[in-house]
């Protein structure tokens, strides 16, 4: 039997870290790579390929970068590589023409335990949920987004340490074995799928949707632990923000990115800073004190709260919202 022909899909490095893998394992020959077109960045707004597209180009793989999916020439050109299968990481949802072409079928890796979180940020949402555990998942792509049948899953521990750029990487190498074993499955056509526990809507399924700015906001009336996750759910990217009051003056953008609960401080209010002007900052919450470890505050850089101490005059009275 000949080589397993393989097209890629994706776009971060997330998926261009599965790439490398799937590449030097040469359980299969990646024909082509797909993922999205150059986009601009920086102050310059120069044109910036996707992480995919830097990994194909030194691996030496042909990269298409089409602005519509259903484009014809695009799928013209895609079906003239003759491909068995397509894997899918962190890539765009695909029309029915698209993830249907191949003889094989197209696989796709979810950072997840299917079903549980499906969705557009699964390890986000897997974190500030307080989740002590998580995973990924292989599935062959249906009609509904994150519900084809499952080829193969592994977890992995949420450690109390872990936030979500922890998580995303421990999964990122985790995820890459998984594909190799799938693409390894698939071309020995030694393969039982089965149907996800909960196909549907049903009561208990944790979704896991894009996160805009306002679900980043800290709500200080909520208790500790929750929004100690919500600050490691969200580390380092986009972040988790609060607005900074200082008495009379306007409220400044504050970024958090590391935070401890302390048990033992009960009697702030929310949103109640208590600070000793040097290393340490500590915010009422419902129950106990947040300890701050990581911030940003606007126009500045990230850093820890004693090297921003160093150069901030605290005042008392100064609080969050």
């Amino acid at each position: 039997m000949r080589d397993l022909r393989i097209i890629f899909m994706g776009t971060p490095e997330f998926a261009a870290h599965n790439l490398k893998c799937l590449f030097d394992s040469k359980v299969a020959t990646i024909v082509a790579v797909v993922t999205a077109p150059d986009k601009p960045a920086g102050r310059g707004q120069k044109l910036t390929p996707s992480a995919v597209k830097v990994a194909a180009t030194e691996l030496g793989i042909p990269v298409l970068q089409p602005e519509k999916l259903k484009d014809p020439g695009f799928l013209s050109e895609l079906k003239s590589f003759n491909a068995d299968l397509q894997v899918v990481v962190a890539f765009r949802m695909l029309p029915e023409v698209l993830w249907n072409m191949p003889p094989k079928g197209s696989f796709n890796l979810h950072a997840s335990l299917l079903p549980q979180y499906r969705g557009a940020a699964p390890i986000n949402w897997a974190v500030i949920n307080g989740e002590s555990e998580t995973g990924v998942t292989t599935f062959f792509l249906t009609h509904e987004i994150d519900t084809g049948n499952v080829i193969f899953q592994k977890r992995i521990a949420i450690g109390d340490d872990d936030d979500a750029g922890t998580v995303h990487d421990k999964l990122m190498t985790l995820g890459a074995t998984l594909v190799v074993d799938t693409v390894k499955a698939i071309a020995s056509e030694n393969v039982c799928v089965y149907p996800q526990s909960n196909s549907g809507d049903e009561v208990g399924l944790k979704p896991a949707p894009k996160i805009f700015k306002e679900d980043c906001k800290i709500c200080w009336n909520m208790n500790a632990q929750r929004i100690h996750n919500l600050i490691r759910g969200l580390s380092p990217y986009p972040a988790s923000w609060t607005e900074l009051f200082e008495p009379d003056g306007p409220g400044v953008l504050l970024k958090i990115f590391k935070s401890q609960p302390v048990e033992h401080i009960k009697s702030l209010k929310p949103g109640e800073i208590m600070c000793d002007g040097k290393s340490e900052l500590i915010i009422g919450t419902a129950d106990v004190g947040l300890q701050i470890i990581e911030m940003q505050l606007a126009g500045k850089k990230r850093m820890s709260v004693a090297d921003f101490l160093k150069g901030y005059r605290w005042q008392s009275g100064t609080c969050v919202k």
